[in-house]
């Protein structure tokens, strides 16, 4: 399957908790189809000391959310786009905006 987002894309929050929030993709794990989007499904993680001179706590950190409750922002428009693929001229595959028809760098 072809990867339609992206690390370092910006992308928008579709259902769940944070609906309507935009965050940027800081990994994608493809074989559960899910990705990790700063400031999104933020979890508490109680952790123990490690070792000497570590303390453990409370710590907040970034759930993966399902891909396809996701929506990747077009960076021309700034507006909520599907993607769709298009081979170029000089062979490669590139990714592209169905709202605008704009190639997606990246």
């Amino acid at each position: 399957m072809a990867a339609r987002i992206k690390k370092g894309d910006q992308v928008l929050v579709l259902t769940g908790r944070s609906r309507g929030v935009r965050g940027e993709v800081l990994s994608v794990l493809p074989k559960v189809e899910k990705a990790v989007v700063r400031g999104v499904a933020v979890a508490k993680r109680h952790t123990k000391p490690n070792r000497m001179g570590e303390g453990g706590g409370i710590i907040e950190r970034e759930m993966p959310v399902h891909l396809s409750n996701l929506k990747l922002i077009d960076p021309k428009s700034g507006k909520p786009t599907r993607v769709g693929f298009r081979v170029l001229e000089d062979g490669r595959k590139v990714r592209v905006a169905k709202v605008t028809g704009e190639v997606i760098e990246g």
